[in-house]
């Protein structure tokens, strides 16, 4: 992928607005006396979609359609988020959109990919499985294959990143969620562009952490299973493709334990009344993890989405 500079992510960003508003970053007083440093929350959880992958399936939409004009339908494998973004932006353009998730996903996350216009089929007993069936379905389908990481869905989700750092321009650390790694490569991608010198911190699951493995032994690695309920970032092995972006640029990454992102979502409640999702709420477990080292520190932390299910939500405030 090549670098992408702020003419990239600033055209990327026209094409976002045309469909939604830059979303807000507040630095929370309470989480500010929770944590002992100045924390930057990006409310990714307030797009169309309640996920930050939106901005980049309305830049892909765009791009497939300009340079593959007889295109008649995508297809995709996601566990949610990713599914969403891509309903609502195909569906705009009257294009068919076939959704594949594991099977057991999340009920709420099916019904707004219906509810965008998207078609859910679910297969396999986790994402990779999903994305494996997906490629089957293209082919027998004759519909474009969306991956679930691409140089344009980094660069309309470098959006999101874009607006951070010009509202924050002095963050001394960022801290973000990686799945498929759209989210931590589009805030590198940002702070690049902007030459700021902010270290980006990726954050896995430690039932999820082929990432923070791959990162450490600086080759790919995969695990068995992902089985954490933090959905977005069930993952067992990292994308090629944005493991050579994050394994060069991250500073580290961070595993946080399932316990630990169910006291961030409860936070977030407790200190800002937002909702998270487990991926969401991991980059604000990650730095409560670590709060000592960022004492009178200025951070900012993503909140990448709030789309959990109302038992699971339950049951973590609970």
């Amino acid at each position: 992928m090549h670098r992408l500079t702020r003419d990239d992510i600033e055209q990327a960003a026209r094409h976002v607005y045309q469909v939604m508003p830059a979303t807000a970053q507040y630095a929370w007083p309470l989480l500010a006396e929770r944590l002992g440093c100045t924390v930057w929350v990006k409310h990714e959880n307030h797009t169309p979609t309640g996920a930050f992958k939106v901005r980049g399936g309305i830049t892909f939409m765009h791009w497939l359609k300009a340079t593959h004009p007889d295109v008649r339908g995508i297809v995709s494998a996601t566990r949610g988020n990713h599914g969403q973004s891509l309903a609502l932006a195909a569906s705009a353009l009257g294009l068919r959109a076939l959704i594949v998730v594991p099977q057991g996903n999340s009920l709420e996350k099916n019904n707004a990919m219906r509810g965008f216009g998207g078609e859910v089929v679910e297969y396999g007993r986790d994402f990779d499985e999903a994305r494996e069936e997906a490629a089957r379905l293209a082919q027998a389908h004759g519909l474009y294959l969306v991956p679930p990481f691409h140089a344009e869905l980094v660069k309309g989700v470098a959006t999101y990143a874009l607006e951070l750092f010009k509202a924050a321009p002095d963050l001394d650390t960022v801290y973000v969620p990686i799945g498929c790694g759209s989210g931590i490569c589009g805030v590198i991608a940002a702070r690049d562009a902007l030459g700021l010198n902010t270290r980006v911190v990726g954050v896995v699951s430690t039932e999820a952490a082929a990432a923070k493995l791959s990162f450490e032994a600086g080759e790919i690695l995969e695990t068995a299973t992902a089985n954490t309920f933090a959905d977005g970032l069930a993952v067992r092995k990292p994308v090629p493709a944005a493991f050579d972006i994050y394994g060069a640029a991250a500073a580290r990454i961070v595993s946080v334990s399932e316990d630990e992102i169910a006291e961030a979502m409860r936070v977030y409640y407790t200190d800002t009344h937002n909702l998270a999702e487990g991926a969401g709420a991991a980059a604000l477990a990650a730095l409560m993890q670590e709060r000592e080292a960022m004492a009178g520190k200025k951070v900012g932390v993503v909140l990448s989405g709030g789309n959990v299910d109302r038992a699971v939500y339950a049951r973590v405030i609970g």
